[in-house]
């Protein structure tokens, strides 16, 4: 496992590559201090598994960070590790394609917890966004919070077709209808009706409280 940690920070890139090894002791970490670099390393090195991005870098915006490593590699998923847990700001990371965001005053194991959960598929939000930020999906059908030491729940229990998870799952990464189609080979007629029916069956009404719901339901979508 490669984790690239972006935070222009010694001593919290020096925490984290303590605390990372907890998922995995082989675990290889990158360290880049700012956004130029960030991008550097993961064009020579196609083979990270994840970003840990923070939002206060030096000399560039920390959204534009996560857009541009978005952007540039959407197979690699980025959670944003910041300081501020305002509702705000976690729905801008979102909307960018974020798949977690943990605010740094999390404990060690909700750090490690988290990531599990983002690498087995799932998206992670802190509790106290989920609890003030609600998502309109049927309590009947809502998990309390996250909890990453439970098992994700398959997206065909909430009612959702295969091809509808695959179209979630690439929804959730911020990628807009026609990538959506080229990469499942599917027509944007078709894409559309599917994103109809997924935000339908999330009773939600947008990409960003699709993600929430996501969150909530402790759903395991499609890698």
């Amino acid at each position: 496992m490669k984790i690239l940690v972006v935070d222009d920070h010694p001593l919290i890139r020096q925490a984290l590559r303590y605390v990372l090894k907890a998922l995995d002791q082989g675990i290889e970490l990158l360290e880049a201090q700012n956004c130029s670099e960030a991008l550097e390393l993961t064009g020579r090195h196609s083979d990270i598994t994840l970003i840990l991005l923070d939002l206060a870098l030096p000399g560039s915006d920390g959204f534009e960070a996560l857009r541009g490593l978005r952007d540039q590699h959407p197979a690699i998923p980025v959670v944003v590790l910041s300081a501020s847990d305002q509702p705000e700001t976690v729905k801008r990371a979102l909307d960018l394609g974020a798949m977690g965001f943990i605010p740094k005053t999390s404990s060690n194991e909700i750090l490690v917890g988290a990531l599990r959960l983002v690498l087995a598929g799932g998206v992670y939000l802190p509790p106290e966004v989920l609890r003030r930020e609600p998502s309109g999906v049927p309590s009947a059908t809502l998990a309390a919070y996250p909890d990453t030491s439970r098992e994700l729940r398959s997206p065909r229990e909430i009612g959702l077709t295969e091809r509808q998870a695959q179209v979630l799952a690439l929804m959730i990464q911020g990628k807009p209808n026609k990538l959506i189609c080229r990469e499942l080979h599917l027509a944007e007629g078709t894409v559309k009706i599917h994103v109809t029916a997924i935000l339908k069956t999330l009773n939600v009404t947008n990409r960003t409280q699709a993600v929430i719901a996501v969150g909530k339901l402790g759903l395991k979508l499609p890698l």
